[in-house]
């Protein structure tokens, strides 16, 4: 009982610490590991109580089959990932990209491949684990050679004709086939770790009050066999997964990661790239080089040309909308997996669902050609990074499971009933934070890209990304400021955070000009320049607020003397002129009004450059008068000084920048 519920409490707090993460992890590994760290904590107790040798181990856990399941999950990994590499190479060789305008009968093959291998290995071999096997057995028993025959002939033929009668897209009726298969090969894996502890806890509970005898005398004999599930807990359980699969924000941002990483087209990568992954792209670059020198030109042409992606035209703003991969990987990913760990549950080898699921998806992709030049070590950096927190799954879940088996022990249900509390506290606090990070993604003043292909229409949506920026800036210079004077680490620590997600999206309109210039009409290929320019004019904003922030928050983190009287005073000042001219400068962006521009503002910007340039001079006077004895100071204060004077400089220029253009487009517009 104290093993069951350590492993829960663990269970729970793990997974969705992975869930939070978005980083796909493996209930299989959580609950071995756990089951394992538990039984040999409440192993080490008893060998302990009967002042036994720690080599007597062994004979309370059973090291072999531990060792059997944790080498077939490791061997999954290599496994999926090199099936999934081979046969999605082989069906992009066959089918090209251009797979819809192949031959009807290459599809209906295709399908019957799919298809034949699908319902083999779901419906023929799943079935040995239910009770209506026996009596189709004999008409199975065998005969695997000419079932698959036949499954492949009758699937092909259907195919053909579902293609040839309806028009369908055989590849959409493999893909919600392979859909209802890879869920069925899932639940029976994954529903067994959901309830499998709470269910045995439960029945060894019921065992040990029908026999009568103490706890302490009472054997586990019942959990030696195999215990039947009640059907109705089965379909709860299953629901369950179903409304929190279909509603949880997590359970998308973890879907998310897996399809990112497998994406065709370019995504914003969520993973920096490691001496590992640099190596690794080097390594697999230089085996390509050696294979294209050992192939003759007229096969390596004819291969080429199966893995040419088609140009599709696209409204603008619609590139990123592109689905992750097409339907032939989508129907590999399904078919491979869904086989795979078929065979796996039918022979009895411990696998994990998810580790088969996501390697088959990785190694397909790296077949497809997903993972380019421009991608490659950021993809491999995050395969390495999942494969990575599967170890740290294993590690963290022993350590984790015993230690709270332990504290069961010592403590009994008094500590029982404080880890359920600290549990649900826990899930609350990553529910609220999870519920926050999600409202901060769709804010009012994120930046957005620019859609249109006209001069006049990216003047419009980048006076709005500018004015956010100039509110954003603002907020950020403000907290700085405050949590500087007041030696507040807290405001440092939010407006360092803040400045990142700035410079993030900034970095993502940058990331976006590719296309932006790509999408242009011929007739308006002045804008580009001008979106570069704005674009540039923003990212030397945030850097500058970027680095008052850092520099602010490192001096008062590192416990340096906090700045002077009339440093704070000067600074004070400076920053509400600043603020001042934002709020000016925003009105401008607000109301277009962008012939008014240099007449009004310009004299304010010369006012607070001199006021900025007056500090400096001061500060130098003090420091020669030694009226300050810290260099630390000094310099954090000319850091500040000299970056604000470039952020009202870049400020400056994107007015200007505004202004030349708006009363250029005027101009023409009027002629």
């Amino acid at each position: 009982m104290i093993i069951f519920m350590a492993v829960m409490i663990t269970d729970i707090l793990l997974l969705d610490f992975f869930n939070t993460l978005g980083m796909p992890t493996s209930t299989t590994v959580s609950i071995v590991f756990e089951l394992l760290g538990a039984a040999v904590a409440m192993a080490l107790i008893k060998i302990g109580a009967d002042n036994g040798s720690i080599s007597e181990l062994g004979n309370y856990i059973n090291t072999k089959k531990a060792t059997e399941i944790i080498m077939g999950i490791l061997l999954s990994v290599v496994v999926a990932f090199s099936v999934g590499a081979f046969v999605q190479y082989i069906s992009r060789l066959l089918l090209s990209f251009n797979f819809e305008k192949k031959a009807k009968w290459v599809g209906a093959i295709f399908g019957g491949v799919a298809l034949a291998a699908i319902t083999y290995f779901i419906f023929i071999k799943g079935l040995k684990g239910t009770d209506y096997y026996a009596e189709i057995k004999p008409f199975i028993e065998g005969k695997t050679a000419l079932i698959v025959i036949i499954s492949f002939i009758f699937w092909s033929l259907l195919s053909y004709l579902f293609i040839k009668i309806f028009n369908g897209n055989i590849y959409k009726l493999i893909i919600i086939v392979g859909t209802f298969a890879l869920a069925l090969a899932f639940a029976g894996n994954d529903l067994v770790n959901f309830i499998g502890v709470p269910i045995a806890a439960w029945q060894s509970y019921e065992a040990w009050v029908g026999s009568g005898v103490p706890a302490t005398e009472f054997a586990m004999d019942a959990l030696g066999k195999k215990v039947p599930t009640p059907t109705l807990l089965l379909l709860i359980a299953g629901l369950v997964m179903v409304i929190t699969l279909w509603f949880s924000s997590k359970a998308k941002n973890v879907v998310k990661t897996s399809l990112d990483l497998s994406s065709q087209e370019n995504t914003k990568e969520r993973f920096n790239p490691n001496y590992l992954s640099r190596n690794l792209v080097r390594f697999s670059m230089m085996v390509s080089k050696y294979h294209d020198t050992v192939l003759p030109t007229s096969i390596k042409e004819k291969m080429e040309k199966q893995f040419e992606k088609p140009v599709i035209p696209l409204l603008k703003g619609k590139t990123h909308e592109l689905p992750a991969f097409d339907m032939v990987r989508a129907a590999v990913n399904l078919m491979v997996a869904s086989v795979l760990i078929s065979i796996a549950t039918s022979m009895k080898l411990p696998l994990s669902t998810t580790y088969v699921t996501f390697m088959v998806a990785m190694g397909s992709s790296l077949a497809d050609r997903a993972w380019g030049s421009e991608s490659a070590v950021y993809r491999v950096a995050g395969v390495l990074n999942v494969i990575g927190g599967w170890f740290f799954t294993a590690l963290s879940a022993f350590i984790a499971a015993g230690t709270v088996a332990y504290l069961i022990h010592l403590g009994g249900a008094t500590v029982i009933a404080v880890l359920l509390l600290l549990v649900v506290l826990i899930l609350m606090r990553s529910y609220i934070k999870n519920s926050k990070k999600n409202k901060e993604i769709v804010t009012e003043d994120s930046l957005n890209k620019a859609e249109s292909n006209s001069i006049h229409g990216v003047i419009e949506e980048s006076a709005d990304n500018i004015s956010k920026s100039l509110k954003r800036v603002g907020k950020i210079n403000e907290t700085t400021v405050n949590g500087l004077i007041n030696s507040d680490l807290n405001s440092l620590k939010k407006a360092k955070s803040t400045v990142v997600k700035l410079e993030s999206e900034i970095e993502d309109l940058q990331n976006d000009i590719f296309y932006f210039i790509k999408d242009l009409d011929d007739s308006y290929l002045g804008a580009s320049k001008f979106y570069i320019d704005v674009i540039g004019s923003l990212q030397d904003m945030a850097q500058s607020s970027s680095f008052i922030a850092k520099v602010s928050h490192k001096h008062i983190n590192n416990n340096h003397k906090p700045l002077k009287k009339k440093q704070i005073e000067e600074l004070v000042d400076i920053n509400m002129k600043l603020t001042h001219l934002f709020r000016k400068i925003r009105d401008v962006f607000d109301s277009r009004s962008f012939d008014q521009i240099i007449p009004s503002l310009m004299e304010e910007k010369l006012s607070l450059l001199k006021d900025v340039e007056n500090s400096i001079q001061k500060q130098v006077e003090r420091t020669r008068e030694k009226e300050t004895t810290s260099p630390k100071n000094t310099t954090l204060y000319f850091s500040i000084l000299l970056e604000t004077k470039d952020l009202i400089k870049a400020c400056m220029n994107i007015l200007e920048l505004y202004y030349m253009e708006h009363d250029r487009t005027k101009t023409l517009l009027d002629s």
